[in-house]
């Protein structure tokens, strides 16, 4: 009887508790500001900002912003972007990622407006430092493929090359 007892006891104490990953799961956010090289304008000044809905401790989705706010080039990309969490230490993590969505961009100046839409796919890592448990430095580095077309074309525009410096907020 006392066994029976104990296996029942033992039961329902497993069965009630939740899985260490469930405690991960949640939103999280991100900021940076930096620079995107290989544009049709050069190098410019961009922010980035994503939403991270954590599947689990190691793999989060959510949307990418990238905005670039000033100059001759007006660009606006946005895509759905997996991540997966690598810890290499309790301080320091790196975090490949990979989406697709779509950029606008917009080229004008004192003669010619040029304006295109196209698909967009951002490739890359975040190198991240933990502060805290909720909070990480960040370093973000992305290649970024599309196919922009400004007509008439002063250049063909297919990729480009960004460093961000941030913050990351973890569930």
């Amino acid at each position: 009887m006392t066994k029976a007892a104990l296996i029942l006891v033992l039961a329902l104490l497993a069965g009630s508790q939740e899985p260490a990953q469930a405690e991960e799961k949640g939103w999280g956010f991100g900021t940076d500001l930096g620079f995107i090289s290989g544009t049709t304008n050069n190098t410019v000044f961009a922010l980035n900002f994503q939403a991270d809905y954590y599947l689990a401790k190691e793999f989060s989705i959510g949307p990418m912003f990238q905005w670039v706010p000033s100059g001759d080039l007006k660009q606006y990309a946005f895509a759905g972007v997996a991540r997966y969490h690598y810890e290499v230490n309790d301080r320091v993590n790196i975090v490949p990622f990979a989406g697709i969505g779509f950029i606008h961009a917009d080229l004008s100046s004192s003669s010619v407006d040029r304006n295109d839409t196209s698909h967009y796919i951002p490739l890359g890592a975040t190198f991240e430092y933990q502060v805290s448990p909720k909070l990480a430095l960040a370093n973000t580095v992305m290649l970024n493929l599309y196919d922009i077309n400004f007509s008439p074309a002063p250049v063909r525009d297919t990729t480009s090359v960004a460093v961000f410096f941030g913050l990351r907020f973890r569930p």
